[in-house]
């Protein structure tokens, strides 16, 4: 039985994980902090716009164990807003729990607080990794979902430094990516502008800490779009966003709510004071990322180049997927990479 190796435990990597086991393969994931899903523990969209049918091709194809999973936690869905028609929205606050009992119920071993350091290399495979308490792990084949985000540096020196974010590098150790542990060279994403990354493109508001009126037209629709006074309008925020689908006039004009159980803010980051002078968010704060006032997470600094099979460049046994494998945005990209990757590691 060929064994895979998966780094990393967001959407991709849970999807690439999923589908080599459904495959044939042993497989083990491996996770550097304490929970899966990485982003997806505070991003919760799918189902938007072509995005329906990708969701409904995976599951016709027999990948969509994910997406079924979703749909039965979803908290919105057939709602539309600025850019954006039939979405949905899963509940982040427990959605990781269901994703790692369906991996689990696959025979897929996991493990969390395993943050990879190194990687052995012969020639051009890679025959183990090494995690951070020294011991070596191997593999027949080995799937980078590392993402492309931080870290502590990198946030530093292409965004306003660290946000506090979800991916908490601070605590578990920042991304550590396989592809270039196994020497190839990255590919890091570059504005108009020239400069590199870009900003994860929400922040999440504690529901408690808005008003009541909006948490209920939250709670029956899904969305809240809430006019801004043209002295707060940002217009030059939108150029920082790594979701150039939301880099719409009517996100400068207004502020965009969703509800995913948090509050999602669909700005990559807004001053706390001037967002306190809108009606209904006088008492609002942040929950993801900590100093959304300031900045976000940065991404898009670590692309491995790889084939359309998602294998990478330059190794015989590595594969990607996710923001690994190409500038993408969203978890049904995410997914649908993994899903790739996982089966196209064991054919």
């Amino acid at each position: 039985m060929v064994k895979v190796v998966v780094i990393g435990g967001g959407w991709a990597g849970c999807a690439a994980a999923l589908s080599a086991a459904k495959t044939g393969a042993h497989v083990l994931l491996l996770e550097r902090t304490d929970l899966l899903l990485g982003t997806g523990l505070v991003g919760g969209i799918f189902r938007n716009n072509g995005r329906y049918t990708a969701a409904e091709e995976a599951i016709a194809m027999g990948g969509g164990d994910v997406f079924v999973a979703m749909d039965a936690n979803t908290k919105h869905k057939g709602f539309s807003f600025p850019g954006h028609k039939h979405a949905s929205t899963y509940d982040v606050t427990t959605m990781e729990p269901l994703v790692k009992k369906i991996l689990q119920n696959y025979g897929i071993e996991i493990r969390t607080y395993t943050r990879v350091v190194d990687v052995v290399k012969l020639g051009k495979k890679i025959q183990a990794l090494v995690v951070n308490d020294g011991a070596e792990i191997d593999g027949d084949v080995f799937i980078d979902a590392t993402g492309t985000a931080g870290s502590m540096g990198n946030c530093l020196k292409y965004g306003n430094g660290c946000a506090m974010c979800v991916l908490r590098c601070p605590a578990f150790g920042p991304r550590v990516s396989v592809t270039a542990k196994a020497e190839v060279k990255e590919i890091m994403g570059r504005k108009a502008d020239g400069s590199f990354g870009a900003m994860s493109g929400s922040c999440k508001l504690g529901k408690d800490s808005i008003n009541k009126e909006i948490r209920d037209q939250l709670d029956r629709e899904g969305v809240v779009v809430l006019p801004l006074p043209e002295k707060l309008q940002k217009g030059s925020s939108l150029g920082k966003k790594a979701c150039t689908q939301y880099a719409l006039p009517e996100y400068a004009a207004n502020l965009v709510l969703l509800d995913t159980g948090h509050v999602k803010l669909m700005t990559p980051f807004f001053s706390i004071e001037d967002l306190r002078k809108v009606p209904g968010l006088e008492q609002a704060r942040y929950e993801d990322p900590y100093a959304g006032s300031v900045g976000n997470s940065v991404r898009y600094l670590g692309m491995a180049p790889c084939s359309s099979s998602l294998k990478v460049e330059g190794v015989e046994n590595l594969f990607c997927c996710g923001e690994k494998s190409a500038i993408l945005v969203g978890h049904t990209e995410a997914i649908v990479t993994g899903l790739l990757a996982g089966n196209n590691a064991v054919a």
